[in-house]
């Protein structure tokens, strides 16, 4: 944990913590005392990378840590820490080495945990920061990395659509935004069809979320996160090795509800609208089926080749109705395709857009806080592979470049003019890593909100 809140006492009495490189540490063994110094040549500290070292005082008691470290501006700088070290307070030693925000944000994404189902949490060592802007700015941050998680790693049944209708109403109580949702039936009569074709099988309606916050004289953000709150496959059933994790397909939809939660929270100077198409991809006796033709907001027709590929057929409902208030930039967020994680990995999100400028403070934001993404391209002699022979577009796009053909089919709602980037999540870590525990996981969240903080806050 992180504590800001301590007395001057306490702070003096938590254990130094002391960060060095490969490069620093010659001039630190020089400068330090021969105790740590003897200790640490003792021990073979390199300074290697998310390595540390406690050194004992004369009693055997821990006198100072030290910690190795690849860059002083690495975001997962102190992160293995809090569950590695022994239970207590710890503190810098010199807060001129390293940004506060950095140090921060790094030991709370540390101390992160999933305890909803535990009986007993573990316990982490607690680092000491005086309070400033920054760990207040790192807290705001890591609440929004933990909210991504936190949805992310809850099972279905408890994080279905009507549970993240429930979630976006209290973070539009919380910051003075408005709540609106659009449930079952009702969408056939608002014109989201698409939407509702998908989500009708299951026992638990779909719905069209909707958050506005901001005045309406600042520019319009629309954010859009994809909310399959479990993908079946649908009639084109998924084996159950692909199922296992389909709990995090509503992915999107968490990481649009966590820039929400930022964007208010921070008070940026935009008019916002957050949209998540909420629905189980189920299977029962009205699942819509392959060979379909299902009707859209915009007007389009859709084929569906396969009912596994049901992300783009519920965004396009959102998308199209986010396009009509003309909003300065589109942001959709979708655990959309495995071709990406084929071509990327699971820790690249695959980023389209339609407009350079936009990409390119995506990439200088993603760059500045070490947040990775990676562009791939709206590659226009692919739409051939999404040309239906009785509709206009159909779902599937063959064999091949299927992150890109499925990027191409959401910019066909998408007007022509209106700035858009796509980005698509895997949403999960695979194994862990300092910071990164196993299971739900926030991408681009941070390089997306520093995007929008320099483009609207300049």
């Amino acid at each position: 944990m992180l504590s800001t809140a301590s007395s001057t006492s306490d702070y003096s009495k938590a254990i130094p913590l002391t960060i060095v490189t490969s490069e620093t540490l010659a001039g630190f063994l020089k400068q330090t005392d021969a105790t740590t110094k003897n200790w640490l040549n003792a021990n073979h500290f390199t300074a290697a990378p998310y390595s540390f070292s406690l050194v004992p005082d004369a009693a055997g008691n821990i006198a100072s840590l030290i910690v190795g470290a690849r860059a002083l501006d690495d975001v997962w700088l102190l992160s293995h820490l809090p569950f590695a070290l022994p239970a207590g307070n710890y503190r810098l030693a010199d807060r001129s080495m390293v940004d506060d925000f950095c140090a921060s944000l790094s030991w709370l994404l540390g101390s992160y945990q999933f305890s909803r189902y535990k009986s007993s949490p573990v316990k982490t060592a607690t680092l000491f920061m005086p309070s400033s802007p920054a760990t207040t700015r790192a807290q705001q941050m890591f609440a929004a990395v933990a909210l991504t998680r936190d949805l992310v790693n809850t099972p279905t049944e408890d994080m279905g659509p009507q549970h993240l209708a429930a979630i976006a109403e209290q973070l539009a109580a919380e910051f003075g935004g408005t709540f609106n949702e659009i449930v079952g039936d009702d969408l056939l009569r608002e014109n989201f069809p698409a939407i509702h074709a998908v989500g009708r099988a299951s026992h638990r309606p779909p719905r069209l979320i909707e958050l506005r916050w901001g005045d309406p004289s600042h520019r319009r953000i629309a954010i859009v996160g994809k909310g399959v709150c479990f993908d079946t496959g649908g009639l084109n059933i998924k084996g159950a090795e692909g199922m296992r994790q389909m709990k995090k397909d509503m992915g999107g939809a968490a990481h649009a509800l966590a820039l929400a939660r930022l964007i208010m929270q921070m008070k940026l100077p935009v008019s916002l609208q957050m949209l998540v198409p909420a629905v189980e991809n189920a299977i029962s006796g009205n699942a819509y089926r392959p060979g379909e033709i299902v009707s859209t907001r915009a007007g389009l027709k859709i084929e569906i080749g396969n009912t596994d590929a049901e992300g783009r057929v519920v965004l396009s409902d959102a998308l199209a109705y986010a396009a009509e208030s003309k909003p300065a930039l589109i942001l959709d967020f979708a655990t959309l395709t495995g071709a990406a994680r084929v071509a990327l990995g699971p820790e690249l999100p695959a980023t389209f857009a339609n407009d350079d400028k936009w990409f390119d403070a995506l990439a200088q934001a993603a760059a500045i806080t070490h947040d990775p993404i990676w562009r791939m391209p709206l590659w226009q002699p692919y739409n051939e592979m999404i040309k239906s022979s009785i509709g206009d577009i159909v779902n599937t796009g063959g064999p091949q470049a299927g992150a890109v053909t499925a990027a191409l089919f959401l910019e066909k709602f998408i007007p022509s003019g209106q700035a858009w980037i796509h980005i698509d999540v895997f949403s999960w870590n695979l194994k862990s890593r300092p910071g990164r525990p196993e299971g739900g996981e926030a991408q681009s969240l941070r390089a997306c909100f520093q995007m929008l903080q320099t483009k609207f806050s300049g």
